[in-house]
């Protein structure tokens, strides 16, 4: 692997995180969220939409960056502008999400389905239609204040959908399925595509002619409104079509799997390659003219053009395929994270800005560990060891003694250390690292995470359930009994008593007996936990593959998840305090929160689960501008709190999401609308409650 040697700053493209709170991207920038759809709405105002709920909006091409608040952690897959102010967005759950001053604010809408949504068109403002899953189809005919089923006779997934008009189109989806209308969606009849690849994309230029596409370089056109569809061939092998995308009858644009980018001038008949910026997948297109059009796609995608596509420039900032493994951070502000190819990264600035440092190495780091604002040490690949005693400006090899894979460290002081790896490695050292010398663990198998609560107490765990416990210092180590035949892959301790264990399949051990005894604890989930933090015996976070972050306050007995807004695995953790904290993944993500992970909603779980399901007045009330909400769920459930007028408009989105049964307070701030009475709702499952609060100038 090679050694990333370049200094690496994140600055070029700003984005205004004062908007967001939970957690924030620092790195890629503007944003390391998968965008599935991308909206031109006035010569350089362009709207994006995303995992996680992520809308994004800039009004001068793309150089700044604003993060508009959607209401929801849902992912978002489709979002359509009828003109410059009205836009829908859709995902998730049956998430809808409109827009009435050109994506400022969103509000949430009632789709009637729980169903994930993917695509969208609209013919007006008013008229629109939405698919999803299992043949879902919605229509609207009041600009979504209301979406009314349709029949699409089918039940595979719908990808994509568009209307040339008020009365006819075409939705495509999974195993080739295309469908069209001709009434509106009255009725839906079944065309040939003559493919079972899923088709992603459809557009038509007029009544006959059209184009879709999908995985499998799969293209197709019909001439005469679908009655027939003829394949095409790109010439060169793009593994998926993901949009598709008609300025006019004749220039259209096309881009998939792998970055692909095409143009065409003659309608569809031939599509010429452009050249690409990126090697990351390209989902959605969108041109405001002939020439100004911008993609989005994976991992925070976003690529410009002011040429018509003879050329495309990358936008985002910080992409790249290597893999931040460990994090650690000596006060709020500075920091270092290592990972793939010898990537060592510093911050002083609480990750304002990323640094590359030259690390010496080009092995896999896969954790580090600061005894002191100046003394660190990571450990890797085959051995390896760097040490720095310049807050980790400058790095130096060391002689490990052993060529297994080093997979965690950790020091009780700047010169006493262990390091434990695969193969049941363990090694110590009493001098900085000047010298390791070899433990007996009395295993074979991989160790992955080492935690010391003093200079001899502490405790290692590893693959097959393994868990090791010394007292002594190292020098001997016992077996404790996991329960588990799983993998294990982090741990830490609060105390020389408490502590927490997480890995693979979702599972959770905690022990307050230093290991006696450990106790398997309910998250929730099956995907694998690699890393945990916690700043007490009680509040702590877990995070892992596909994004996942939960958090605690009741010693783990209940688990809430926060909004990771990636589909990448996490594989570290810290924080400061309370509401400071860092998170590193793969393709070099990295996550900062200043509020605890937390967005508007406070968690205050019960240690018990709480026996009731209800919503307290709001207080104060009257109030002006802000006011606090209270509820209480009485099992894990998706809780969602809205706040309407007296007219059943909606108004703002406060909480959507899965809650653990708990307690919880939200504060809404009503500066943005007019004095009077509102109605708020707190909705779980088939339970809906509802109270009025007076907003007063």
């Amino acid at each position: 692997m090679k050694s990333i040697a370049f200094i690496f700053i994140l600055f070029i493209i700003t984005a205004n995180a004062t908007a967001q709170n939970g957690w924030v991207w620092q790195n890629p920038l503007p944003t390391g969220s998968g965008l599935q759809g991308v909206a031109f709405t006035a010569a350089n105002t362009v709207t994006t939409a995303g995992l996680g709920g992520t809308i994004m909006r800039t009004t001068n091409g793309g150089t700044n960056w604003t993060f508009p608040s959607s209401g929801t952690a849902a992912s978002l897959h489709g979002l359509f502008f009828a003109d410059a102010n009205n836009g829908t967005a859709v995902g998730d759950s049956g998430v809808v999400l409109h827009t009435t001053d050109g994506g400022v604010t969103w509000t949430r809408q009632i789709s009637g389905t729980t169903r994930q949504l993917f695509g969208i068109s609209f013919t007006s403002a008013n008229i629109g239609t939405v698919v999803g899953t299992n043949g879902t189809i919605l229509r609207t005919t009041n600009g979504g204040g209301s979406w009314n089923p349709q029949t699409s006779g089918v039940l595979n997934r719908l990808t994509a959908v568009h209307f040339l008009d008020v009365n006819n189109g075409t939705a495509v989806g999974d195993l080739g399925t295309i469908i069209n209308t001709t009434d509106g969606g009255a009725t839906w009849n079944p065309q040939t595509s003559g493919t079972l690849n899923t088709l992603h994309t459809v557009a038509f230029t007029d009544a006959n002619n059209g184009m879709a596409g999908g995985d499998g370089s799969a293209i197709f056109r019909t001439t005469n409104g679908g009655a027939l569809w003829t394949s095409q061939v790109l010439g060169v092998l793009v593994g998926s079509i993901d949009n598709i995308s008609f300025l006019d009858a004749n220039t259209g644009t096309l881009v998939g799997g792998g970055g692909v980018i095409f143009g065409t001038t003659n309608g569809g008949t031939t599509w010429t390659p452009q050249t690409s910026p990126t090697g990351y997948g390209l989902n959605a297109v969108s041109f405001m003219n002939m020439n100004n059009g911008m993609g989005v796609g994976e991992l925070g995608t976003l690529i410009k053009t002011t040429n018509g596509g003879a050329t495309w420039t990358l936008l985002t900032t910080g992409q790249d395929p290597s893999n931040l493994l460990g994090i650690a951070f000596t006060d709020v502000n500075n920091g270092v994270v290592v990972g793939g190819g010898g990537t060592v990264m510093r911050t002083t600035n609480g990750g304002t800005n990323w640094i590359t440092q030259t690390s010496g190495t080009s092995e896999i780091l896969y954790d580090v560990f600061f005894s002191d604002a100046n003394n660190g040490t990571a450990v890797g690949a085959d051995g390896t060891i760097i040490r720095t005693t310049t807050g980790g400006a400058s790095w130096s090899p060391q002689i490990s003694g052993t060529p297994n894979t080093l997979y965690g460290v950790y020091f009780t002081d700047v010169n006493t250390g262990i390091a434990v790896g695969a193969l049941g490695t363990i090694i110590h050292t009493t001098n900085g690292g000047a010298q390791w010398d070899s433990l007996t663990s009395g295993i074979t198998t991989q160790l992955r995470s080492v935690f010391f609560t003093d200079s001899n107490n502490g405790t290692t765990v590893g693959a097959s359930g393994r868990i090791l416990r010394t007292t002594d210092g190292g020098t001997t180590w016992n077996p404790q009994t996991s329960g588990l035949t799983s993998a294990l892959f982090a741990l830490f301790f609060t105390d020389g008593n408490t502590g927490i264990i997480v890995g693979g399949s979702g599972k959770i051990l905690r022990t307050t007996n230093s290991g006696v005894n450990w106790i398997s604890l309910t998250t929730g989930t099956t995907r694998s936990f690699n890393a945990v933090f916690f700043f007490d015996a009680n509040t702590g976070i877990a995070v892992g593959d596909l994004g996942l972050i939960l958090r605690t306050t009741n010693a783990g007995a209940t688990w809430i998840p926060q909004n990771g807004k990636t589909t990448n695995n996490f594989n570290g953790v810290v924080f400061t305090d309370m509401n400071n904290g860092t998170i590193v993944g793969t393709e070099m993500n990295i996550l900062r929160t200043t509020t605890g992970g937390l967005t508007g909603v406070q968690d205050n779980p019960y240690s018990g689960n709480p026996r009731s399901f209800s919503l307290s007045q709001n207080y104060p009330n009257p109030f002006n501008p802000t006011t606090t909400i209270s509820f209480e769920i009485s099992r894990r459930t998706r809780a969602t709190l809205a706040v309407y007028n007296l007219l059943g408009q909606h108004v703002a989105t406060l909480v959507d999401e899965e809650r653990g049964a708990g307690t919880y307070r939200v504060e809404w701030n009503a500066g943005s609308v007019a004095s009077g009475v509102y109605l708020y709702r707190l909705t779980t499952g088939a339970s809906v409650l509802t109270r009025k609060m007076l907003v007063v100038r």
